[in-house]
């Protein structure tokens, strides 16, 4: 009976609900760069081109996630929002596959990038009321990293070729909503509009919902500019790692996936042990090893000669950086902001890192590859994982027990 109650609470089935509809979101986020050499062959794209359709997804995300988060935290309201976006997204998946021009898909996923942005933001801010105090890393962890890096990249690096080699890629657009629409309709039934959080007096004396108010903050300041450089360094690598094994290294489509997919695993693992770490020894410190691993993927990419299962094993030692991203956009500014402004000050940081880093990086990393080689999407990664570790020497500590006083 403990075992049933301890196990079977509503804080579980929201983590559980919601970090699979983020890894849904994902896995539609994520078609493109799995699609990316049937869509290039069929509508004749070049990198440049590629890289626009991650750009204005980006691009949209982070408007969405600032102004719709900040709407949801001035309203006190999250479900209607969480709804809407899910059903949106789901319906956008569909609409890419009918896309017979650059322009129609480009539009696609535009308008899912504003119906995505707003969700990672005000799941945090929900799960930051239902979360016991002890679990709010972990649970930031498992909810934007374990089922996102499952469907996202692990399923759909592997599912995805299957379904453009044997039924077409538009098919596998169609199929990829249904899930999102399923995941809608049990947000419906089961999760319950959280509670208002009432700031107390110290709090609404400081709580100011401005952009710049919020930047005035160190760590907001800091955690946005990690966020563009490793929001950068893990679009390019989602975007074009399949196409530069694909194009560079000689690996037919369905190999190249197989390659990738292990990745996704680094993700699931290290999306909720890297915010374990930081609750045991401290955000800072945990934000530094493991933006710094991030370099590891790229060089690998390029480097490495030998067996493919190898590769695929230095590849996922590097994406374990991935696990960093719940710490510096859902925990640090949690922690260093009040509640009432959770899901304004986490939108503030995703939105610039999608917008600096997310709507630019895809498309001069493919100009530059235009231009160049395509190695330059590998040598966009280095630097952007480098500049993200060395930006996180800059952090202020915010775990509890682990500040300094």
């Amino acid at each position: 009976m403990t075992t049933k109650s301890k196990w079977f609470t509503y804080e579980n089935g929201l983590l559980l609900l919601l970090g699979f509809t983020f890894g849904i979101v994902f896995f539609d986020r994520n078609a493109i760069g799995n699609l990316a050499p049937f869509i290039i062959k069929d509508l004749g794209l070049d990198q440049t081109q590629l890289g626009m359709l991650g750009s204005g997804l980006s691009m949209a995300w982070a408007i969405s996630a600032y102004l719709i988060g900040a709407m949801s935290d001035k309203s006190g309201v999250r479900k209607p929002f969480l709804l809407l976006s899910v059903i949106v997204f789901s319906l956008c998946s569909a609409l890419s596959g009918i896309a017979g021009t650059f322009m129609l898909l480009l539009l696609s996923r535009v308008v899912m990038g504003l119906s995505e942005g707003p969700f990672l933001p005000i799941c945090f801010a929900i799960m930051n009321v239902e979360s016991s105090p002890k679990r709010r890393g972990v649970n930031a962890g498992l909810m934007q990293n374990f089922f996102a890096s499952l469907l996202g990249t692990t399923v759909a690096p592997l599912v995805l070729p299957w379904l453009a080699t044997d039924y077409g890629w538009r098919t596998a657009f169609y199929l990829s909503a249904v899930p999102g629409l399923v995941c809608a309709t049990l947000i419906w039934l089961f999760v319950r509009e959280p509670k208002a959080v009432v700031p107390t007096v110290v709090e609404a004396a400081v709580a100011k919902p401005g952009m710049l108010d919020m930047l005035k903050q160190r760590n907001i300041l800091v955690c946005c500019g990690i966020a563009v450089f490793m929001i950068s360094w893990y679009l390019v690598g989602l975007i074009f790692l399949p196409v530069y094994f694909t194009l560079v290294k000689g690996m037919t489509p369905d190999v190249a996936g197989q390659v990738i997919a292990p990745m996704g695993i680094a993700t699931m693992v290290c999306g909720f042990v890297v915010p374990w770490i930081s609750d045991r020894i401290g955000r800072k410190p945990t934000m530094i090893i493991f933006t710094f691993i991030g370099l590891l993927t790229p060089i690998a990419a390029v480097y490495f000669g030998g067996p493919l299962w190898m590769l695929s094993l230095l590849l996922l030692i590097g994406w374990s950086a991935s696990g960093s991203f719940a710490v510096f956009m859902g925990v640090i500014p949690s922690e260093t902001v009040p509640k009432a402004l959770a899901a304004s000050s986490m939108g503030l940081v995703v939105g610039a890192g999608e917008i600096v880093g997310g709507v630019l990086a895809p498309t001069i990393s493919g100009w530059f590859a235009d231009h160049t080689s395509l190695i330059a999407h590998m040598i966009v990664m280095m630097v952007c994982a480098f500049i993200g570790g060395m930006l996180s020497l800059f952090l202020t500590e915010t775990a509890p027990g682990k500040i300094k006083v």
